[in-house]
C-alpha cells in the first residue's frame, strides 16, 4: 500500500511540473495560469489538473484555452512522461487555492 501511495505522489508531481511546463509556453500574455496540482487516477486513467488564473476574470477564457489544447498536451505529456497509459486531462479552477489567497489578503489587511 506505501509504495503505491509513494508511485501516485510521484505521478501526480511529474504531472504537475510538464503541465505546468506546456501551459506556461503556450499560454499567451492575456492571463497567467498556474498549474497548483494534478489528482491522477489510476484506475480511470484521469488526471483533473487544477488551475489558478490571473487576472481572475480571465478564468472562463483560460479554462476553455486549457481544454482546447488538452490534445496538445497529451502529446507533450506522451514525449516526457513515460507511462503504460496516457492520462486523459480534466481542467478546474482550484476554488481551494482561491480561497487560501483570500485568506491571505484579509490577514495582510489586518497588519
Amino acid at each position: 500500500m506505501k509504495t503505491t501511495d509513494h508511485r501516485q505522489e510521484k505521478v501526480e508531481s511529474l504531472l504537475t511540473r510538464v503541465v505546468g511546463e506546456f501551459l506556461s509556453h503556450e499560454a499567451g500574455p492575456m492571463s497567467l495560469i498556474t498549474v497548483t496540482r494534478v489528482a491522477y487516477n489510476e484506475k480511470t486513467k484521469g488526471a483533473t489538473v487544477f488551475i489558478s488564473v490571473l487576472p481572475e476574470d480571465q478564468e472562463k477564457p483560460a479554462l476553455a484555452f486549457v481544454k482546447r489544447k488538452s490534445s496538445e498536451l497529451r502529446e507533450y505529456v506522451k514525449k516526457l512522461v513515460n507511462m503504460r497509459s496516457l492520462p486523459v486531462f480534466e481542467f478546474i479552477i482550484d476554488i481551494g487555492e482561491k480561497n487560501r489567497q483570500r485568506v491571505d489578503d484579509i490577514a495582510a489587511m489586518d497588519k
